[in-house]
């Protein structure tokens, strides 16, 4: 009897000991499952907040390197409006350049020919389109090409552009100083325009508003091969391209009164100052412009420039080129 017990008792205990160890290794297997299951919860919310931080700052870089939507200012003009024009449309004569406000050439240009493209456009003989482009900063360092150009373009939109832009030349600091590089120093040159220093035009001008488009001004200065700044075409011409006869003031403004009375004029399409021609006539004339005067040989009018490519130009030392640099 007693036997029969014992062997009753050690089969419970058995079976009570399997139940226990069962009851162990599930309570172990739930376990295991829930740090697994956390883990992965864990790892999910942390693989979202990596890809949500890497596509914040994409965004964020990603606005800056492109400068924000393409904005063109008011009244752009030309292939993908690229062109700010001034004078009147209907002129027979269109001339087309390309510019950079931190260029010292394209100062030399201004200085010398604002007067006479004035007069003429006056007389409704000529229009201007000028590209901005960034080819200083490209070659220097700096963001003076662009703010200034984003700044003339704003001026652009408030119409003003004309006088700004003369006000931008003339108050150009050395190529080596990036003051255009700093809003500051547009604005306070917009106080020289009446009406030009506006809270829209401030908030054009700190925003950026035309960045991008001054950008994509600068491409396709860039592939249009032309060799530097500034590049003057007139009806499609490069009228810097003769070394043996170079233009002067008086030269132009006779070939557009002729063209205005019927006289000989090239015919050229406003998209002709972005191709240049077969034999590389459209290209700068390696960033020169006669002065109205004899040539003068003077060494304050001719400095080192740079080509589109970066690489340092020579000065022009020929009378013919009237000491205009080369190859800004």
């Amino acid at each position: 009897m007693n036997d029969g017990a014992n062997r009753d008792a050690t089969k419970r205990s058995a079976r009570e000991r399997l139940q226990l160890e069962r009851e162990r290794q599930k309570a172990k297997d739930k376990r295991r499952r829930t740090l697994v299951v956390s883990a992965a919860v864990v790892g999910v919310l942390g693989l979202a907040a990596v890809v949500g931080l890497i596509a914040a700052n994409t965004g964020k870089g990603g606005s800056s390197a492109k400068g924000g939507p393409l904005v063109a200012p008011s009244g752009a003009t030309g292939t993908d409006a690229l062109a700010i024009q001034t004078g009147k449309s209907e002129a027979p004569s269109t001339l087309t350049v390309w510019e950079d406000f931190r260029c010292p050439a394209c100062k030399s240009f201004e200085t010398n020919y604002r007067d006479t493209v004035h007069e003429l456009e006056g007389k409704g003989l000529l229009k201007v389109e000028y590209h901005l482009v960034t080819l200083i900063d490209g070659n220097m360092g700096g963001s003076g090409s662009l703010r200034s150009a984003n700044a003339a373009a704003c001026a652009q939109d408030a119409g003003t552009f004309s006088p700004y832009h003369d006000v931008l030349f003339e108050n150009q600091p050395e190529e080596t100083d990036d003051a255009y590089g700093k809003n500051a120093k547009l604005l306070e040159l917009a106080g020289k325009v009446d009406g030009l220093d506006t809270p829209a035009f401030r908030t054009c001008v700190e925003d950026g508003t035309h960045d991008s488009w001054v950008k994509k001004s600068q491409d396709a200065f860039r592939a249009g091969s032309f060799r530097g700044t500034p590049t003057v075409l007139l009806d499609g011409k490069d009228i810097f391209g003769d070394k043996a006869n170079p233009l002067t003031p008086q030269k132009l403004k006779e070939k557009v009164e002729a063209a205005g009375t019927g006289g000989a004029k090239t015919s050229a399409s406003p998209s002709a100052s972005a191709s240049p021609s077969p034999s590389g006539s459209a290209k700068a004339s390696s960033g020169r412009a006669a002065s109205p005067a004899a040539p003068s040989s003077s060494a304050s009018a001719r400095s080192a420039g740079r080509t589109s490519t970066g690489s340092a130009g020579s000065a022009d030392r020929s009378p013919a080129h009237s000491g205009m640099p080369m190859d800004h």
